[in-house]
Formats: C-alpha cells, structure tokens, sequence
C-alpha cells in the first residue's frame, strides 16, 4: 500500500530514492545509515498560508500559498517558488524532497525547500502580478532570510517576479539582504545565472559523453532533441548550438516543434522574446520572422520524441513526467545513447525502467546511459549558492568566473555520482556503465545522512 496516497508525486520522488539505495550494497556495508530514510521523509516545517489581492477589474482574489522546509542540516534552506495552477502540496514536497539531495551535490552549504502559490499569471497585467508579489511575501518574509531560508525563482517565477518579492520584502522586513536568488545583476544578482541550470545539463553530459567515450567524442554532430522552450531549453539549446551539435527540436504544453536542419540560435532568441508575452510555439512560429527563412514543422498536442527522428542525445526539459515509458522505447529505437534531464523527475519510473535496462543488458555500442535532474540539472543552484557567496562578499565575480565554477561543479558532481555508484554498485556485469541514477542518490543521500548524524538528526 503507497505510503502517501495522496501525494502521488511525492510517493514516486520518495521511492525512487528508496528503491537506489536498497537496490545497493550501502545498507549492507554501513545498516546505521537506514535509519535516515524515515527521518529524511518528514519536512521540518511546512508553511501554507492564504494569499489575497485585487484584481485589475477590482475584485478580491484568493489562493493557497506554501513553503516546504525540508532539511536545513546542509545549510539554509534552498529552493524556488513556482506560480501556476498546477500547484499542490504533493508537488512541492517531491520537489523539495529532490532537492535535499540536489543540493548536496552542488558540495555548497544548502538545505533544501520549495514553495509556490496556485495561480495563473497569463494574461495579468505588470501591476497585478506585483500586487500578487506583494502579497504572497507579506506572509513569506516571516520564514525567511539569508542565514534561514533562500528561495529563487521556478515556473512563473522569473526575473520581473523575484525584483517584486525582493521589492517587497525589503519593505516588510527593512533589510537590504541575499534572501532571494535569480536577482537582477545591479540589485546583487549573478552573472549566468539564467543560463546556469541549462548550462550545466549540457556540461553533465559532456561529462557523460567524455566518459563513455574515453573523450573521443562531443556534441559536435550530435542530433539533440530537446523539450520545453522556456530558461532551462533555450540555454542548453543555445549552448549545444555553439558545442557545434544541431537541436531537432523544442516544445510547450500545447505542441512541439521538428527541424531537420537544425533549430537556429536566433530561433531561440525569437522563441525567449515571445515566451515573456505567454505566446505558445504555434503563435512564434506563424508570427516571427526568424522561422520564414528556416522552416520547422510544428505537431499540435505532441511530445517531440516519437517525432524528432534520428537521435544521438535527449534533454527532457519541460516538467515532471515528460517523457512516458513508451516514448523511452521509442528514443531507443531512434539511436539515443544519452539521456540527461534539465526538468525535475522529467521520465516516468517506467521510462526510467527502459533506460536502465537497456544500460545493463544492450552491446557497448548500444547502450544508452540516463542521469536523472537531481544531478544533471542542479546548475541553477549551484550558481543561485554561488549569488549567495557574492551577497556575503558584496561583490559580483566576472562571467568567466562563474562559468568555469558552474562547470567545475558540474564535473564534481559527476565525478560524485560515478564514485558512488562503483562503490555502493551491486551489478555483477562490472563492464556496464555505472548506473548514474544510483550514483546520484547515495553520494547525495550520504552527504546529508553524514550532516544529520553530526547534528543528532538521527541517533
């Protein structure tokens, strides 16, 4: 019997971790760490709080605001906030359950949390998206603070949003702090942290390719399927572009787009202006100049990986559960060897199933090798923990600065995930590729585990 029948999204992020670590030599080798599991499970804290404001045609409105304190043994907690219809408890508890361990992996001092309020921004005008801000903070600012509780922005949470809630809770509290992250860069923000979370997926796989490998091969010449046309697809498209690779493709909620030849860097462009007016791919593609002169087919109503043909590497990068087990077979079929994730739990457990299967059972030359968005996508984070260093210091460090500490995580982490997996691996078949799934919740989840034995967490 499922454990929390309600929280569906929560139960599938729970036993994922639970499932990489009892299918390992961990509890074997050191029993006392399984006495975390339970402990770990429970949020510290969880804040829900009613959100009012009014209206443009000046009637009141009301919604359900949250944050999830998760573990703060890692550090202040860490994690952003989302705005959007789909927000519900069992959401924000697998997402700030993901990201305890995502955070650990970044090697920062973070905890981990998430929080979001059940609205729809489309179609609100700037004043009553502040006004939204503003009341969402006058509870929030209570929880937080630089050495407390540090959220960044989500889905529906970007730059205008996070000045709003900075703004706001300057007021309330009087005080000129870091306690946001994803600020804008004359008011204490980082250099690439917009780029940062796509960024780093295309610098984990890099790592994952310069592995399986031996460093003979790259993105150059990679057909790259991606999904999503919001931050995290536009960078890592944009970053696979000047790797010399050619993206297929791209989507939204409503459709996807294909090109044979190649999405173009000023398509992406055109798709990023776009996107802050809530335009869908099917408007883009029929409104901006930059796809007269390079077509794109766009699917109504589909996924791009059973329409994106050919491909060498997938980057799911929309939300939670895009890409089903059948699609998975289907990217098989297709030629995929790797599989990197920029959305949180983007593959279902069966689509996870697939890949897994086939790194243990197909040929060398076949195998297809999956990491999960706990590691492959911490990038943000990482550079959001790297904003707080700068806030600490009042300083801002240069882009290359950033970038080369973005990609040393990114490498660091992976290198983690690898160590991991070899040690605690109970695979007989050691000429298979270590399982980077396994490998990315034992190092992260020994990393906390250690802190909350320190800290008389667990006893």
């Amino acid at each position: 019997m499922s454990a929390y029948p309600y929280e569906p999204e929560f139960q599938q992020a729970h036993d994922e971790i639970i499932s990489s670590l009892r299918d390992s030599t961990l509890f074997q080798n050191k029993p006392e760490y399984e006495k975390v599991l339970p402990i770990v499970a429970v949020p510290e804290r969880i804040i829900q709080f009613r959100v009012a404001w009014e209206n443009d045609q000046g009637k009141q409105e009301v919604a359900t605001g949250y944050r999830v304190q998760y573990n703060s043994a890692k550090g202040p907690y860490k994690g952003g906030l989302r705005f959007h219809p789909t927000v519900n408890l069992s959401i924000l508890k697998f997402l700030g359950f993901e990201q305890i361990f995502k955070n650990a992996l970044t090697g920062l001092d973070m905890g981990g949390a998430k929080g979001g309020l059940c609205v729809d921004l489309k179609g609100r005008s700037n004043n009553e998206i502040r006004r939204i801000c503003y009341s969402f903070m006058r509870e929030l600012s209570r929880h937080i603070g630089q050495d407390t509780d540090v959220p960044a922005g989500d889905i529906g949470v970007g730059g205008r949003e996070v000045g709003y809630l900075f703004g706001a809770y300057r007021s309330f509290r009087n005080s000129w702090e870091g306690v946001l992250t994803g600020k804008g860069l004359n008011w204490g923000g980082s250099l690439i942290r917009p780029e940062a979370t796509g960024y780093g997926v295309i610098y984990f796989a890099q790592a994952m390719i310069d592995f399986a490998t031996k460093g003979k091969e790259s993105f150059e010449g990679k057909r790259v399927a991606i999904s999503g046309s919001g931050n995290v697809a536009q960078y890592a498209a944009l970053k696979v572009i000047e790797l010399g690779g050619k993206v297929v493709s791209l989507s939204d909620s409503k459709g996807c787009i294909i090109s044979e030849t190649g999405i173009t860097s000023e398509q992406v462009a055109a798709i990023a202006d776009a996107k802050i007016h809530f335009k869908s791919l099917e408007q883009i593609v029929g409104e901006f100049s930059a796809f007269a002169e390079n077509k794109v087919q766009y699917i109504a109503g589909a996924r791009p990986w059973t329409h994106a043909g050919k491909v060498d590497i997938a980057l799911p990068c929309a939300t939670q559960n895009e890409v089903s087990g059948d699609e998975a077979k289907a990217l098989v079929a297709a030629g995929v060897k790797f599989v990197a994730e920029g959305s949180n739990m983007g593959c279902t457990p069966e689509a996870i199933h697939t890949f897994e299967a086939n790194r243990l059972t197909a040929s060398s030359n076949d195998t297809v090798w999956y990491v999960g968005g706990k590691a492959s996508n911490l990038g943000g984070v990482l550079v959001s923990g790297l904003e707080m260093a700068q806030n600490s210091q009042r300083m801002t460090w240069t882009r290359e600065a950033v970038d080369q500490e973005l990609k040393r995580g990114m490498i660091n982490c992976f290198n983690d995930c690898i160590s991991a997996a070899q040690t605690y691996s109970n695979e007989t078949n050691k000429q298979t590729l270590p399982s980077l799934v396994k490998g990315a919740n034992l190092a992260s989840f020994i990393k906390v585990a250690d802190a909350m034995f320190d800290q008389g967490d667990v006893y």
